[in-house]
C-alpha cells in the first residue's frame, strides 16, 4: 500500500513538535465521558477494568481504546477520540491495563508493549459476551505497540480485530528510548517515571520476596525501570532483550487486517525507524501516513477534535 500524502499541518507555535504535545496532554480541556465500568479476570488470576461509553445511536461496532504508557481511559486523547467515534455511531471500550484504573492489580506483572495475553483476553471477552458486528482498535504510543505486536504474533487476531489504527506508536522500541533519553525529551521521563517509581514501590510492598527494596532510588531513566522491573518481571533478561522482543516493526509483514500507522515527523519521542516509508509502499495491510505536525498525540486543530481523531474514523469506516 502506499505511503498515504497527509493533509495535516500546522502554523504557529504548535508546529513544534514539544509545545504540540505538552499542550494536548495537559492543556487541551475535554467534556468528560460517562463510563461504565466492567471488571473482567484475566487467565491469570488478575483483573483489568474496561470502561464502556455507549452511543445514542444504534450501533455500528464497538472499538477498543488503548492508552499509552501511564495513561488510563480518563486522558484526553482517549476522551477526544471516544467523543468522535460515540457521534457516528460507534460504542467504545477503553481498556485500562494493569494498574492504570486506580486499582493496583493482584500479580508481581503489569502491562508492557509485548503483553499481548492481557489483550487478547478483553477482545475475546468482548466477542463472547457482546453481539457487535464489527470489533475495530485504536492505539495510542505504548497501547499502538502493543495493538501492533497483537496484530502481528497473534495471526489469529485479525478473526477479531477488523481494522486498526495505531497514533503516535513506537515500532522501533530500543531507537525509540534511545531517542526519549536525549536532553530535550528529559521532561518527559520526568512525568513518566514520578509514577513507575511509585508503582514500583507500591508492588515492592505487595511483593517483597520478588521486588528490591528501595530499587526505586537507583531509577533514573525509562531504560533503568525496564532493567530493574519490566524485563525480569515479565521474562527478559534486561531491558534491550525486552525491546527486541517486543518491537512492532519486526512483525508489521505479519499482520493481516488493514491497519493505519500515524506517526508525525516531529514526534521527539520517536525514531527515524518508527517512519518505515520504504515498507509501507511494498507492504499489502499496512498504511503510513506520516504528516509533518503532530508531536506525540499532539494533531491539534482549532476546533479541538483532533485530526488523528477524524482520520482515526474515516480509516475505520473505509475512507482510506
Amino acid at each position: 500500500m502506499p505511503h498515504i500524502p497527509s493533509s495535516y499541518q500546522r502554523k504557529g507555535w504548535l508546529k513544534s513538535g514539544h509545545l504540540s504535545t505538552i499542550y494536548s496532554a495537559k492543556l487541551r480541556c475535554m467534556a468528560p465521558l460517562k463510563y461504565e465500568r466492567e471488571r473482567i479476570n484475566l487467565s491469570d488470576g488478575d483483573f483489568v477494568d474496561l470502561d464502556w461509553s455507549f452511543t445514542t445511536k444504534t450501533a455500528q461496532g464497538a472499538v477498543l481504546l488503548l492508552h499509552g504508557l501511564e495513561g488510563n481511559a480518563q486522558r484526553s486523547y482517549i476522551v477526544g477520540q471516544a467523543h468522535v467515534l460515540l457521534a457516528a455511531g460507534y460504542d467504545i471500550c477503553a481498556m485500562n491495563f494493569r494498574g492504570c484504573s486506580g486499582q493496583m492489580n493482584q500479580k508481581v506483572v503489569s502491562y508492557n508493549a509485548g503483553k499481548i495475553d492481557d489483550l487478547d483476553d478483553v477482545v475475546r471477552h468482548i466477542k463472547r459476551t457482546k453481539d457487535y458486528a464489527e470489533l475495530t482498535a485504536i492505539g495510542f504510543s505504548l497501547g499502538g505497540s502493543l495493538l501492533l505486536n497483537y496484530l502481528g504474533k497473534n495471526l489469529g487476531a485479525h478473526e477479531h480485530i477488523k481494522k486498526a489504527v495505531a497514533v503516535s506508536t513506537p515500532l522501533d522500541l530500543s531507537a525509540s528510548m534511545q531517542r526519549l533519553s536525549q536532553p530535550d525529551n528529559r521532561i518527559y521521563q520526568i512525568a513518566f517515571l514520578q509514577t513507575l517509581k511509585q508503582k514500583y514501590r507500591q508492588k515492592q510492598r505487595q511483593f517483597p520476596d520478588d521486588l528490591q527494596r528501595n530499587a526505586a532510588r537507583a531509577i533514573r531513566s525509562l531504560k533503568d525501570f525496564d532493567d530493574l522491573y519490566t524485563a525480569p518481571i515479565h521474562g527478559y533478561a534486561n531491558g534491550q532483550a525486552y525491546y527486541t522482543a517486543n518491537s512492532p516493526i519486526d512483525y508489521l509483514d505479519q499482520i493481516k487486517c488493514p491497519t493505519l500507522i500515524l506517526n508525525a515527523q516531529n514526534d521527539t519521542f520517536l525514531s527515524a525507524n518508527c517512519l518505515p516509508i520504504a515498507f509501507a509502499k511494498e507492504a499489502k495491510n499496512i498504511y503510513l501516513e506520516s504528516p509533518k505536525h503532530g508531536g506525540h498525540v499532539g494533531f491539534y486543530t482549532s476546533s479541538n477534535i483532533y485530526y488523528n481523531e477524524t482520520r482515526a474514523l474515516d480509516f475505520l469506516t473505509h475512507k482510506i
